[in-house]
């Protein structure tokens, strides 16, 4: 039967009582972690969010009704116990915080009983993660959660405090809004006031806080929620936080001085570790020909190397081909890897093809300095030599070729680089590197509308220098845009704003709004911008995945409450579920038929109206 406090009042949490409290009483509640009985003496270590404690039951000191409780505990019961802090007799227990220290009871209350829980309540946990998110109340008592959300709570105390300190005000902007599809799909929510229409929840408060700053704001910042129904990953979840930010009258210099401190001062008070600024900065084409990618990992090298010129005319037919179709070639040189068995190299060729490519080329260079190669026949021994110098390939080395159009070897490549990288042992995972990639491109052309598309949106303002390329080239105009980067995740990004209306009109014209549609998607934000709208420009941080990084997690699920699993559900709530159809009848919504309703509907024995 469980017990009620009875004016009971916990005066520490677990992890909070040290030496320095030996001889207090003192009153603690939490959860049983693990109960030992020695016969004459019973041992509980006790557990909350601040850490585990040991506490002592002997009969001569807590009485035979508090003795007997201790003997009836088990893993989870809730309890709450008063009594003496004292030094151990025995061995201090290194491992642990409190492990100088134990509680000889006096008194104990059994607040709850628990049933024997599914699976262990442990750090490090072994138990599938579907099972655990099922009973994901359970999976939050993990010492190793609790610790990411507390420094997640941390993380974002801090921010708040740094971004008021800089003249920041926080301001919430809607979660119903307008569904305004460019990029991801939104999540709608249909209307009862008015059928047949729908709010679609935010991918992000960009429109909004540009109204701010039409308002005169000045500086805004949210720690918002956001919503994208797209295709889940590691770091990835169909709602997310973002750490929201707008700022008027400031170019990119104002907007990276500004999160660059920010950085700092975040990294510091919440993990202890020292930003040394200014951070590293890399053009988006020099992140993508070194690394193949625009968020590269600096903790490691491995630089991929064009190597077009030096097999131009050569008499391998993917390389040349690739040329001819205005392609590259590039290599990456796996240092020390010529011996990598040929399984092992069909598996990073498979790799690569999942990535785009038709193959890929490799030539090993023997520790006697012979090639081993895919494609050395097709060249003379003069180009291979060649190809090695220009690969800076000495014996024991592995060369690795992608031959195509840029975006594919710079795909091919970069996800190559990351694995070589994982197997060799050559990512330092102590290390933050932090790297702001600038210069992106304004647009990117979209295959299957056929169009430009914007890289990261209409509203963004390309390089003065660039603007008169929107008429001749579009495809080479860079844009004001910066990404923040930290060991190969992005964590954030954001651009300086188009302000003037002949250059924002120029951009519709090049992503092929018609005026008319122009309006109907962006019209509310159109309208302000008549009536004086200052320079300005933002960014927005992943907190998820910023935490996620801090704490060496593997999955933002394991920095977030209640996430999601990769296809949007809730093993938890059973969420999205069906509701009933007098919901569905008062919003106006019909549900259209499942093939496999419609065959059931017109088999034999189907005699029921629908």
């Amino acid at each position: 039967m469980a017990e009620a406090m009875k004016g009971l009042k916990r005066t520490h949490r677990c992890g909070e009582l040290s030496a320095v409290n030996a001889g207090e009483t003192v009153t603690v509640m939490g959860w049983v972690q693990k109960q030992r009985n020695k016969g004459g003496i019973i041992f509980v270590d006790l557990r909350d969010r601040s850490g585990l404690l040991q506490i002592i039951y002997e009969e001569s000191d807590c009485g035979a009704e508090n003795f007997a409780k201790a003997e009836k505990m088990r893993s989870e019961f809730v309890v709450a116990v008063s009594g003496t802090v004292e030094k151990r007799a025995g061995a201090v227990n290194e491992n642990l915080a409190t492990g100088e220290i134990e509680i000889r009871a006096k008194e104990t209350r059994i607040l709850s009983e628990a049933e024997t829980p599914p699976f262990p309540i442990e750090a490090q946990s072994r138990t599938k993660e579907e099972l655990r998110l099922k009973y994901r109340y359970l999976d939050l008592r993990r010492p190793d959660l609790q610790r990411n959300l507390i420094l997640r709570s941390a993380i974002t105390a801090n921010i708040r405090k740094f971004l008021t300190q800089e003249g920041f005000l926080e301001i919430e902007t809607p979660i119903l809004g307008k569904s305004t599809p460019e990029g991801a799909r939104d999540y709608l929510v249909p209307s009862r006031v008015h059928p047949g229409t729908f709010y679609g929840l935010p991918q992000s408060p960009q429109l909004f806080k540009q109204l701010l700053m039409c308002s005169g704001y000045d500086r805004y910042f949210q720690i918002a929620k956001c919503f994208r129904d797209e295709d889940l990953r590691a770091d990835r979840q169909p709602e997310f936080t973002q750490v929201d930010m707008e700022l008027s009258f400031v170019d990119v210099e104002d907007v990276i001085d500004v999160n660059e401190r920010l950085i700092q001062f975040v990294c510091k008070e919440a993990i202890g570790l020292d930003v040394a600024l200014p951070l590293p900065r890399m053009k988006w084409i020099d992140a993508m020909n070194r690394y193949g990618s625009d968020k590269p990992d600096t903790r490691f090298g491995m630089e991929l190397t064009d190597v077009s010129d030096t097999v131009k005319g050569c008499g391998f037919g993917v390389f040349t081909g690739a040329l001819e179709n205005g392609g590259s070639v590039r290599g990456l040189n796996a240092k020390g890897q010529g011996n990598m068995p040929r399984k092992k190299i069909d598996a990073l060729t498979d790799m690569a093809k999942g990535y785009g490519a038709k193959g890929l080329a490799y030539l090993c260079i023997g520790e006697d300095g012979s090639y081993k190669s895919s494609f050395a026949k097709f060249m003379t021994e003069e180009q291979l030599k060649a190809l090695v110098a220009a690969m800076e390939g000495e014996n024991g080395d592995l060369l690795l070729f992608a031959a195509d159009k840029n975006d594919i070897v710079w795909s091919v490549l970069g996800a190559l680089r990351l694995e070589l990288g994982r197997q060799m042992g050559l990512i330092d995972e102590n290390r933050f590197n932090f790297l702001w990639v600038t210069e992106f491109p304004l647009l990117e052309w979209s295959e299957e509308e056929n169009r430009f598309v914007a890289k990261h949106h209409p509203f963004t303002m390309p390089i003065d220098e660039d603007l008169p390329k929107l008429d001749s080239a579009p495809g080479s105009v860079r844009a004001k845009a910066y990404d923040i980067v930290l060991n190969g995740v992005e964590l954030g990004g954001g651009s300086v704003r188009i302000f003037q209306n002949d250059i924002q009109e120029k951009m519709f014209e090049v992503l092929g709004f018609e005026k008319e549609d122009a309006y109907n998607r962006f019209g509310f934000l159109l309208n302000a911008f008549k009536y004086g709208v200052p320079p300005h420009a933002g960014l927005a941080y992943g907190l998820d995945r910023l935490v996620m990084l801090l704490v060496h997690a593997d999955s933002i699920r394991d920095v977030m409450a209640f996430p999601k699993i990769k296809d949007a559900s809730c093993l938890l709530t059973n969420a999205p579920d069906v509701v009933d159809m007098a919901q569905l009848t008062e919003l106006g919504i019909a549900l259209a038929d499942s093939e496999e309703n419609q065959e059931k509907d017109s088999g034999e024995g189907a005699g029921a109206e629908s």
